[in-house]
């Protein structure tokens, strides 16, 4: 008889567990908690080229999946001179010619789920998990609409706020606040000639009040992203667009990068928004449940791979559960083949957002440092290789 796994979640972890499950002869049921129209409007994230190996082993053509997006092969770091400090390759491209992408989380959301609807994997909209039962046979879950659904296993893909989480382990680590704020948008358009830099080509500054991110995509317009250093989280309604967009130009003026100039050229800023990562989960899974995905390892946007941690979770999980029928046993060999990785990864995320928030002294000398340093990094290879080279055998 096949089993059922409600996945809780319908975002990028849960979404391609799902397919995971499925080509390994699981029913996953998606339960997404916002309604089906529900949209990340401009936000945009990068998956790298270990995600998508990861989504290969699946099947899945990243060309067709990314086809909204395009490749960023690197990255470069300037200070508020616009002087570069170094540059750095962001993985691949691989022997397939995949290379380390950047695309609109909502456009990756659609093409996700459409493959999951092209399996007939059934997505529930509207489902917001409040608790779960386990039962001698299972798990219940229970949702904020009332009602309930029963399977085989529970798979809490529900983020970094995660109910699947607190339901595992009432003492569970709650999301720690690591003192950023993020906004984000495109230019309405294609930008003058001096706002654009070399195409696909991250480029990261550290402003002197803040920091900023932009790449020029194949259209000629530029994506960006800002992270404000704020010490307490914030509620969206504390801003006006307006306000928000004045804040934005103030913590950017006198800077000798594009920030103000993109910022004044795009129609819609999104944002504000907190920026978190999660203390170390002790618990990730009982004999029915497992958590995945930002439930169970919540990685900094500095890491450059929340997205593609999600996507390992998902496909490792699918390996494990078809290697062996004990659901218990292969929930452990999950853990046992995740849990080391992610965690390197959040203290490396963790390490690399700290220095976006350096006092004037602290910039003057990571401003003064980082090239001598990246250079004695280079000697023995990308310093980044352990992390954009792993593969899930």
């Amino acid at each position: 008889m096949t089993k059922t796994v409600l996945v809780a979640g319908g975002g990028i972890a849960g979404t391609v567990a799902a397919i995971a499950l499925h080509d390994a002869g699981f029913a996953p049921v998606i339960h997404e908690a916002h309604d089906r129209a529900a949209d990340e409007r401009g936000a945009f994230l990068t998956v790298a080229v270990n995600g998508l190996a990861a989504l290969r082993t699946l099947g899945l053509n990243p060309a067709g999946l990314f086809a909204g997006g395009f490749a960023t092969p690197a990255m470069v770091l300037r200070n508020s001179a616009g002087r570069q400090l170094a540059r750095l390759p962001l993985g691949g491209p691989d022997a397939d010619g995949t290379t380390t992408t950047t695309i609109r989380r909502a456009d990756l959301y659609l093409a996700l789920r459409g493959e999951a609807e092209r399996r007939d994997i059934p997505i529930r909209y509207g489902k917001r998990l409040t608790g779960r039962t386990r039962t001698p046979s299972g798990v219940t879950a229970q949702f904020a609409d009332g009602t309930t659904a029963g399977g085989d296993l529970l798979v809490g893909a529900d983020g970094l706020h995660s109910r699947t989480r607190s339901a595992l382990d009432p003492a569970a680590p709650a999301p720690r606040y690591l003192g950023l704020l993020n906004a984000g948008g495109r230019t309405t358009g294609p930008v003058p000639a001096e706002l654009r830099t070399e195409p696909g080509v991250m480029q990261m500054a550290f402003g002197r009040r803040a920091f900023f991110g932009w790449v020029t995509a194949p259209d000629d317009s530029v994506w960006w992203f800002a992270n404000p250093p704020r010490r307490r989280p914030v509620e969206p309604r504390e801003f006006t667009p307006g306000g928000w967009r004045a804040e934005l130009l103030e913590l950017f003026a006198g800077d000798e990068v594009p920030a103000a100039a993109l910022i004044r050229a795009s129609a819609e800023i999104v944002g504000p928004w907190n920026t978190w990562d999660l203390p170390r989960v002790p618990v990730w899974r009982d004999d029915r449940t497992i958590l995945i995905g930002d439930a169970a390892h919540a990685v900094s946007p500095s890491s450059g791979q929340g997205a593609s941690m999600a996507i390992e979770d998902a496909v490792t999980l699918g390996r494990c559960l078809r290697a062996r029928t004990d659901i218990a046993g292969a929930l452990a060999d999950y853990e046992q083949l995740r849990r080391k990785r992610v965690e390197k990864v959040v203290a490396y995320g963790r390490r690399s957002g700290s220095t976006k928030t350096a006092g004037p002294v602290g910039a003057a000398v990571r401003d003064a440092l980082t090239p001598l340093v990246m250079r004695m990094l280079h000697r023995k290879g990308d310093p980044q290789a352990w992390i954009f080279e792993h593969r899930i055998g």
